[in-house]
């Protein structure tokens, strides 16, 4: 099973760490809310989540996300869809923080929830300031198998509509590409904070999407015309994921093109 071989890369890198050097660890995790009343407590958690996440023992980077409509990638809010993305000194810290609130308590509320656990394993660029995500020597070469790809960019206000008038085709285009596996945009601000998170099987077909139609038209322009203001890119190797998300495995589509 696919779950199995995600298991065994990252018992791998664990492996490769008895050093005693801690490797970071990501998670990435989804919540639905489909009551009108539970949106409504939600929109509250959003100001009240911020002093137990910055207290959180080994959460080193955390952010609080919002997402847009349909798969999240265009300007309409979705008021449904939330994320909390944490930044773990390491696998043990990650699994405590898991289990503790605001996560635990989001993932009760909520109707449906799922959560990548990720390890980084390539990462430039800035966000809010920082470098959150070290690529650890272990797993800075490595591109086999399946990745997740993490992009996020705060927009200049004077670019934001060019920048949403090429989303829409991008989104579409990712959406009809065969091989990704999983997408959603989510971001901190509406229209100006910007986050793209995708599961690819490997690394030649995410750089072989990069490279044609809309999205290399947009990075062109990124470049030439100065849209963003900051931007960050990272690759991860994935660990596994928890929960379900549109009722199903978020990486089922990877099993399937694994058995095929």
């Amino acid at each position: 099973m696919f779950s199995f071989t995600l298991s065994e890369a990252c018992d791998s890198l664990s492996l490769r760490l008895l050093s005693g050097i801690a490797m970071q660890t990501v998670t990435l995790s989804l919540y639905r809310f489909d009551r009108i009343l539970t949106r409504g407590w939600l929109l509250g958690q959003m100001a009240l989540a911020r002093r137990p996440l910055g207290r959180m023992p080994g959460l080193e980077f955390w952010k609080l996300c919002g997402s847009g409509t349909g798969e999240g990638f265009t300007p309409r809010p979705n008021w449904a869809v939330w994320a909390i993305l944490g930044v773990w000194r390491d696998a043990r810290h990650a699994r405590e923080g898991l289990a503790q609130p605001p996560f635990a308590r989001w993932r009760a509320r909520s109707d449906e929830a799922c959560t990548f656990t990720l390890q980084p394993s390539a990462a430039r660029g800035a966000w809010s300031g920082l470098a959150p995500f070290a690529a650890h020597e272990a797993t800075g070469g490595a591109s086999d198998g399946p990745i997740a790809v993490l992009t996020r960019a705060t927009i200049r206000p004077q670019r934001v509509w060019r920048f949403w008038a090429r989303g829409p085709d991008i989104s579409a285009r990712i959406g009809q590409d065969p091989n990704v596996a999983f997408k959603i945009g989510i971001g901190e601000v509406p229209w100006l904070h910007q986050v793209t998170f995708s599961v690819w099987p490997d690394v030649q077909s995410m750089a072989a999407f990069a490279r044609r139609g809309p999205h290399a038209e947009a990075i062109r322009a990124v470049r030439e015309e100065g849209w963003f203001s900051e931007e960050l890119y990272a690759r991860f190797r994935i660990c596994g994921v928890t929960g379900r998300w549109h009722g199903q495995d978020p990486l089922a589509n990877l099993s399937t093109k694994e058995a095929a």
